[in-house]
């Protein structure tokens, strides 16, 4: 892990943050298409925010990030209903051998979420990596699979169907689809539940995919939403069960996500906030990892060295720079 620290912006000063780092973390296995992450780490009077929008995402989208990493810092966020969240493991696209290993190695976690529909693997090697993940688990574990919306519904239809059999009966089938209209037809032709990603947080209206009974689950992630109070709004006006999940965060991010789970009316479904454990180091001595299956909802600090913005590698503070002028730009 590497961190450098910014000037801090005048509107961000306005906002409430004092201090603003850039962080950089290489990934254990390859995820997302990416081997590193990145992202913008902000402080105020509440505690430390994040905000690490993809490099893909423009400066619209990316402003709703930055939002998310102001409210962390500077507002005060509403009081959990408990105290730990149960989480899953996540599991990339690698083999089952190394599928069973992150199984093993979770911290206790009884749910999985199994990376499938990657260019890398076809659905033979989707489905040999779903049931060793099954055999690691034990048949009282839960399965669930995310195809980060890389199939067509005729495409998602088998595949579903070969993937629930190889899992023993999957949880459910993450954003099958890109569109609202297609995942409503595969909701429509299969037995398995199906749960929106993409089409709420990347989506101009987060709450099209309940109003079309396209999703039995809605997944909320804080940033890309613009916050936890955001988040909250989404689920409570979708009328949904809902997952909180990661943005591959550090673990500022991921303890802004826990209080985001913390604080719902319900949780029926283990959350996808064991994430840190992808990024080989952490920006605090003490990540958010999993012990018997769940997180602690508290609040993580920055305690690990830091070092001037410049010496970075790849220019990476100047480049964090100019897209946090191009996110200001875009705040409302």
């Amino acid at each position: 892990m590497e961190l450098g620290r910014l000037r801090v912006p005048p509107v961000l000063e306005r906002a409430g943050v004092d201090e603003l780092l850039v962080f950089r973390a290489p990934l254990r296995h390859r995820f997302r298409r990416i081997d590193v992450r990145d992202g913008l780490l902000l402080h105020g009077p509440a505690g430390w925010g994040e905000c690490s929008p993809f490099w893909d995402y423009g400066p619209a989208e990316s402003a709703a990030w930055l939002r998310a990493g102001i409210e962390a810092a500077t507002a005060v966020l509403p009081a959990p209903r408990r105290a730990r969240v149960p989480v899953n493991v996540t599991i990339p696209v690698v083999g089952p051998a190394d599928a069973a290993a992150l199984v093993a190695a979770s911290g206790g976690c009884t749910t999985a979420k199994v990376k499938v529909a990657d260019p890398r693997s076809g659905i033979a090697e989707d489905c040999a990596r779903v049931e060793a993940v099954r055999a690691a688990l034990g048949a009282g574990g839960r399965i669930r699979v995310d195809a980060n919306a890389a199939w067509g519904v005729e495409e998602a239809v088998t595949a579903i169907a070969e993937l629930d059999a190889a899992a023993g009966g999957l949880e459910y089938v993450e954003q099958p689809c890109p569109g609202v209209a297609e995942l409503a037809a595969v909701r429509a032709r299969v037995g398995v539940p199906i749960a929106a990603d993409e089409s709420v947080r990347r989506a101009e209206d987060p709450l099209a995919v309940a109003r079309a009974g396209a999703a039995d689950v809605v997944v909320v992630k804080a940033q890309p939403l613009g916050g936890v109070l955001r988040a909250l709004d989404v689920v409570e006006r979708s009328g949904l069960a809902a997952v909180v999940s990661s943005a591959l965060d550090s673990s500022v991010g991921i303890s802004v996500a826990a209080q985001l789970a913390g604080a719902l009316p319900s949780l029926d479904h283990a959350c996808g906030l064991a994430t840190v454990e992808l990024l080989d180091g952490d920006v605090t001595a003490h990540p958010l990892l999993p012990a018997d299956g769940a997180i602690p909802v508290v609040r993580a600090s920055v305690d690990e060295p830091v070092g001037p913005a410049e010496a970075l590698p790849g220019g990476l503070a100047a480049r964090w720079a100019e897209r946090l002028d191009a996110m200001c730009g875009r705040l409302r």
